[in-house]
């Protein structure tokens, strides 16, 4: 059993939160901290009661980026540095090994199951990559996000030049990118960052409550194929997404879940459909 030393992890109600937890450095990563989280959305994976995780930040801020000392080793390393963690190794989805998803944050696109970002605070650098690549973005109003690469002399990292013009659109991505100034929730909003905007203190319960109404009402099986045809889809002409999305809907008109979710609409009643079986990945 892992004990986790710079997040926090619960379970209950169908949904697991992810807290970063080292609010008095604005909950800024380290490679531990990287890694303990990997390690959690593996947890949430194989965990059949779960249909999906919020990831947030303790205290007043989501994720403020790398830790400054942990860039001040790569500065003097002239490269990344790595520490000896083997008990968190694990891979969490991704079961075809898609050479999209192999790296940090783009492996968030190949979980099975929705990853939602609660962002309560600052969040920027590789926070605002990680919150990037989510699912979804619950965004409170005081919140704050900023690219921060420019400032310091790096380019667009972490897959965000991919994801976040399929956000926002080039020009906005360009302004995030360039200016590195720090935009609120309410902006983020009207550029289609943050899907949901919440009072503050509140993004982490909307999240969650989000996830339990998900959960209420659709088949773990199907929010798990959505998800990888919308990821898959992004870069592929209409006919053969159309061809593949057609012949996995032939494949789900077999299973159990088809008939219950009609069994359930015909009956008045709600659908009581599987969890997702999930082997172990370590």
């Amino acid at each position: 059993m892992i004990t986790y030393q710079e997040i926090l992890y619960t379970a209950r109600d169908r949904v697991a939160t992810i807290t970063l937890n080292r609010p008095d450095q604005l909950n800024a990563l380290t490679d531990r901290t990287q890694a303990e989280v990997r390690h959690a959305l593996d947890q949430s994976e194989k965990n059949g009661t779960v249909i999906g995780t919020v990831l947030t930040g303790a205290g007043r801020g989501f994720c403020a980026g790398v830790d400054m000392n942990a860039l001040g080793a790569m500065s003097d390393a002239g490269k990344r540095t790595e520490s000896d963690m083997d008990a968190l190794k694990v891979s969490p989805g991704n079961p075809e090994q898609d050479e999209n998803y192999l790296g940090s944050p783009t492996y968030f696109l190949g979980l099975r199951k929705p990853l939602i970002a609660a962002v309560n605070g600052a969040c920027a650098g590789l926070g605002f990559s990680f919150a990037t690549f989510c699912d979804l973005r619950f965004m409170e109003t005081q919140a704050k996000i900023v690219s921060s690469f420019g400032p310091r002399g790096l380019i667009a990292e972490h897959g965000t030049s991919w994801m976040l013009p399929r956000l926002v659109g080039p020009a906005n991505a360009l302004d995030i990118f360039w200016s590195s100034r720090k935009i609120e929730g309410e902006e983020a909003f009207r550029m289609g960052w943050a899907n949901r905007l919440c009072a503050p203190g509140k993004a982490q319960l909307e999240a969650e409550a989000y996830l339990r109404a998900v959960a209420e009402t659709s088949a773990p099986s199907s929010i798990m194929m959505m998800k990888r045809q919308v990821y898959k889809h992004l870069n592929r002409e209409l006919g053969p997404a159309m061809q593949e999305s057609t012949r996995w809907m032939d494949d789900s008109l077999a299973r159990d879940d088809f008939k219950e979710g009609v069994a359930s609409f015909v009956e008045r009643r709600p659908p009581a459909f599987s969890a997702l079986k999930i082997e172990d990945s370590d």
